[in-house]
């Protein structure tokens, strides 16, 4: 069954009659992220029904969250069907009051979310991968990740946030979910999310990396690249084999970035495996031409994997290689490890073991 969050502002008006009644709707979910259709005021009875019985609005529940001390947030989310995903709410910049008492800037978030329920592609150092792949989420359940986590978080309906489709799953393989919740998202009676703030972070389906550059949705793009030849990246992402380093750079040649924007390549750095300057080197010929930013990310260890933490030092020589030489590079400060909410560290958890 669908939920009321499965649509944009002008397919909701073709399912209510009078149509004028989808952009209330919209306003009590959206802006005042009312729970329950009976607090909708101005909605009449027999719709308030028909709502009900034909669009759910509660399809996740929260049953779990995590606080980090950088201000970090993990949420465990219960689906439906009873399987559960992983959403990270990031504090990027904390609120600055002046001594009057007034604002002189306030947070700045950013909101990781899932996209399936588990993955397919089976990346060697990612605990998400550990489970298998279950199923995608609709878009109903990928919308709704970001209404509670405002609603949880008291965030105003005018506070923008930036999303980044780099939770659990691979955003391209549940595509049509994706695209669509894209669109909810920059519904402007709705949560009013710019498509410039929406970025989708992919292991590199380079046949879909071509397939949105045609949608001309707007967003901006994340390559999780993290080796510079195939025989690493086949070890560490095993879809390599279908979708090689060559087919990736390809498409993303051909992908529209908006002029103020850069493609984000996102390097996991694993100790004696990625970081040396041999790899540096590769890579700034690989990126040659390319609008890029490299994001350096130090590799979260967790038990049972045989990957090891790169130091310090050889992080800062690999950046100061690539930034010497013209490319935009930065060393990604992990957030939330200490609630395993880092990059690759999120996945399903037992519910009867979270609750």
């Amino acid at each position: 069954m669908n939920s009321i969050y499965d649509y944009t502002l002008d397919e909701l008006k073709g399912k209510l009659k009078p149509s004028f009644r989808a952009k209330q709707v919209y306003n009590w979910i959206y802006k005042k992220y009312v729970t329950s259709y009976d607090d909708m005021k101005n909605i009449p009875k027999d719709l308030i029904q028909d709502l009900k019985e034909n669009y759910p609005i509660d399809i996740l529940e929260i049953v779990k969250k995590e606080k980090s001390s950088d201000g970090s947030i993990k949420y465990l989310f219960k689906l439906r069907d009873g399987h559960t995903v992983e959403s990270v709410l990031l504090l990027m910049k904390k609120k600055v009051i002046n001594d009057d008492g007034t604002i002189e800037q306030s947070e700045k978030f950013t909101v990781c979310i899932s996209t399936q329920v588990g993955c397919k592609v089976g990346c060697t150092f990612c605990l998400t991968a550990k489970g298998g792949f279950v199923r995608n989420l609709t878009v109903g359940e990928i919308v709704n990740q970001i209404v509670q986590i405002k609603r949880d978080n008291n965030i105003p309906e005018n506070k923008t946030l930036n999303i980044v489709f780099m939770g659990m799953g691979e955003p391209l393989d549940n595509y049509d979910n994706f695209v669509h919740s894209v669109k909810v998202f920059s519904e402007e009676d709705g949560l009013a999310i710019n498509r410039r703030r929406q970025t989708v972070s992919t292991s590199g389906l380079s046949t879909k990396i071509e397939k949105l550059a045609n949608e001309e949705l707007g967003i901006q793009l994340a390559i999780s690249l993290h080796a510079v030849d195939d025989d690493l990246r086949s070890e560490l992402i095993p879809m390599n084999k279908a979708y090689n380093i060559k087919s990736i750079i390809d498409a993303v040649r051909k992908f529209p970035i908006d002029t103020r924007k850069k493609v984000m390549f996102e390097y996991l750095v694993i100790k004696d495996k990625n970081d040396d300057i041999e790899s540096a080197k590769k890579l700034l010929k690989l990126l040659d031409g390319i609008k890029a930013k490299v994001n350096l990310i130090y590799f979260n260890p967790y038990p049972g994997t045989s990957y090891q933490r790169p130091q310090r030092d050889d992080m800062v020589k690999f950046q100061e290689y690539l930034t010497s030489r013209g490319l935009l590079c930065t060393i990604r400060e992990s957030k939330g490890l200490d609630i395993s909410a880092a990059c690759g560290q999120l996945k399903e958890k037992e519910t009867n073991a979270s609750s």
